[in-house]
C-alpha cells in the first residue's frame, strides 16, 4: 500500500484511516470525498517539529489553503498551531469562519485587487506576501486609511527549475508571480517598500514549484535567498527578519514514487541555511514552508461506483463512474498519475487493463488510463487514492453535475464535513 492509512479488513474490503470504505461508500452514497483527519494531524505535527528543531522555536510551517479549502480544515490547522497561507478572498473568508487566527494568515496572489487588500485588512490578515508595485502602493494607501502598519513579504523569483511539470513549475525569472532577482526588479520593489511609511517589510517568499522529491532544488533556492538578503544588507542597508521558502515537497500517488521523508528533507535545508548565515554573517531569519498538497493529500480518496464497462477488441476497455473530471480535473489538466483499486475486491487478480472514465460528455474525461483491475463489474466500488489535494478544491459543476459529498475519518468515527450538491444548489445564484 502506498500509504500506511490503507489495510485490508477480514471481509476483503479496503479499508482507509480504519474504515471499511465500501460500507461508506453503501452509507453516503457516491461520488464520495473521504478525509483522514489523524493523517493531516500528523503532517501537521511533522512539519512543527521538524521545522522549530531544525530553524528554532519561531519557526512555521503555513497551510497552503489552495490545496483543499474548507471550514473543518481550519479548525484541525488552528488546533495544530499551524500558520496558514491563503490566496483570495473566498479562502480568507472560509479561514476566518473556520475560527482560524487571522493575525497567523499570508495572503499571496498576482492580482489582489483593492477590494482584495481592503478585506484583507479588515479581517486582520496578518501578512501580504506582495507581487508587484501597484500591490504595494495599494496596500500603503489601504495602511494608511485604516492608520495602520501592515507588515509584507516581497515574492522573489530566484530562477530555479526544479524540473516538475511546467504548468505547475513558478520559480523560473518568466513567472506571472513576484520580482526576478535576475533582472534587477526584486531590489527595485524592495527599496521602494522601504520608503512606505505604512508598510513592514518582513523579509522575501520565493516557492520554486510542486511535487518536488529531491532536496537539491530547495537547497539552491536557500542558497539564492540567502544571497540575496546579504546583497540587499549591503546594497539598500535592510537585512531581512524573514524568509519563506513557499511549498513543494511531493507525495507518493504510485507505488515507484518516491517516499518523502519532510523532516530529513527539512532538516538538509536547514543545515544549508545555516552554514549560510555563519559565511554571510546574517542571523538566521524567522523561517516559514507552506505544505499543501504533503498535508492533506495522502488523507484524502475519492470513492465512485462502476457503471458502463465497455472494451473495444485491439483498443481498450473502458470503465466509466459516476464521476469524472468535475469531482478531480487534474488527470484532463496535468495527466497526473493516480492509484486505483477496486475497494470491493482489492485482493482479486489484477488482469484487466482499464482506462477509467468519467460521466460527462467530455472525450478528456479520464481519471487514469492503463490501470490494472480486476475485471470490473457495474455495481463496484472504485477508489481513487491520495486525492486530498487539488480535487475538491478544483471540483466544478461542469455538466450540471453536483459536487459531492465530504466525509470525515477521525478515531474510528464518521461525519459528514460537507453535503452533497443539490440541483437547487446548481441554480441557486440564477434570476
Amino acid at each position: 500500500m502506498i500509504c500506511d492509512n490503507l489495510s485490508i479488513n477480514q471481509a476483503g474490503h479496503l479499508c482507509f484511516g480504519g474504515r471499511d470504505v465500501t460500507e461508506l461508500a453503501q452509507k453516503y452514497g457516491t461520488p464520495l470525498y473521504l478525509l483522514d483527519e489523524n493523517k493531516i494531524r500528523e503532517h501537521c505535527r511533522t512539519y512543527m517539529s521538524a521545522m522549530k528543531q531544525a530553524f528554532g522555536s519561531d519557526a512555521l510551517p503555513l497551510y497552503a489553503g489552495k490545496a483543499l479549502c474548507i471550514k473543518d480544515i481550519y479548525r484541525i490547522m488552528r488546533e495544530e498551531g499551524m500558520g496558514i497561507d491563503v490566496v483570495s478572498s473566498g479562502e480568507i473568508y472560509t479561514a476566518d469562519a473556520g475560527g482560524f487566527p487571522m493575525e497567523r494568515a499570508y495572503f499571496h496572489g498576482n492580482n489582489k485587487t483593492d477590494a482584495d487588500i481592503s478585506y484583507a485588512m479588515e479581517r486582520g490578515v496578518g501578512y501580504f506576501v506582495c507581487d508587484n508595485e501597484e500591490e504595494l502602493l495599494s496596500i500603503e494607501c489601504e495602511a494608511e486609511a485604516r492608520g495602520i502598519i501592515q507588515k509584507i513579504l516581497i515574492r522573489v523569483t530566484p530562477g530555479i527549475d526544479p524540473h516538475t511539470h511546467k504548468a505547475i513549475s513558478t520559480g523560473n525569472v518568466d513567472s506571472k508571480f513576484g520580482v526576478a532577482i535576475e533582472t534587477g526588479q526584486a531590489e527595485t520593489l524592495i527599496a521602494l517598500a522601504l520608503k512606505q511609511p505604512h508598510v513592514s517589510l518582513e523579509g522575501y517568499h520565493c516557492h520554486i514549484g510542486s511535487q518536488i522529491f529531491e532536496t537539491t532544488p530547495f537547497t539552491d533556492a536557500a542558497e539564492i535567498m540567502m544571497s540575496f538578503i546579504a546583497s540587499m544588507r549591503d546594497r539598500l542597508g535592510y537585512t531581512a527578519k524573514e524568509l519563506n521558502l513557499g511549498g513543494g515537497m511531493g507525495v507518493r500517488y504510485l507505488e515507484e514514487h518516491p517516499n518523502v521523508d519532510y523532516a530529513k528533507n527539512i532538516a538538509q535545508i536547514a543545515a544549508v541555511i545555516k552554514d549560510l548565515a555563519r559565511e554571510k554573517q546574517l542571523d538566521l531569519p524567522r523561517m516559514r514552508m507552506e505544505p499543501g498538497r504533503s498535508i492533506v493529500a495522502d488523507a484524502g480518496m475519492t470513492l465512485y461506483t462502476v457503471g458502463a464497462l465497455k472494451t473495444i477488441p485491439g483498443f481498450r476497455t473502458y470503465v466509466s463512474v459516476d464521476g469524472g473530471m468535475p469531482d478531480n480535473p487534474r488527470y484532463a489538466l496535468y495527466q497526473s498519475p493516480y492509484t486505483v483499486l477496486l475497494a470491493n475486491r482489492p485482493q482479486q487478480t489484477a488482469d484487466t487493463v482499464c482506462t477509467i472514465a468519467g460521466r460527462c460528455c467530455e472525450s478528456g474525461d479520464l481519471i487514469q488510463e492503463g490501470v490494472l483491475l480486476p475485471e470490473p463489474k457495474r455495481g463496484d466500488v472504485l477508489a481513487v487514492l491520495t486525492t486530498g489535494a487539488y480535487n475538491y478544491a478544483m471540483a466544478s459543476n461542469y455538466n450540471r453535475i453536483p459536487r459531492p459529498a465530504m466525509v470525515r475519518l477521525c478515531d474510528g468515527q464518521d461525519t459528514l464535513i460537507l453535503r452533497r450538491e443539490t440541483f437547487e444548489d446548481l441554480i441557486r445564484n440564477e434570476l
